[in-house]
């Protein structure tokens, strides 16, 4: 499934129409529930939960905050 993210969405949001299912319980980057893999593409972090190098190390970031960076980004949900 391909999905185009609006600039003043978030990728969680623009997922959650098609995908209800995708928890997040705080929308602000720190609880981790929306921690998703990442496959391809780089990713913007915005959360708190780690910095961005731990986790461009993990594989994963953060969608209710995370944008990205480059012009695809596939992720594991």
């Amino acid at each position: 499934m391909t999905l185009t993210v609006p600039l003043d969405q978030s990728i969680l949001e623009t997922v959650q129409k098609v995908r209800p299912d995708v928890a997040c319980y705080c929308s602000e980057g720190y609880c981790g529930t929306c921690e998703t893999g990442v496959l391809e593409g780089q990713p913007e972090h915005r959360g708190t939960l780690m910095s961005p190098e731990e986790h461009d190390e993990e594989g994963t970031t953060l969608i209710c905050m995370g944008r990205s960076r480059s012009a695809k980004l596939v992720l594991e949900l």
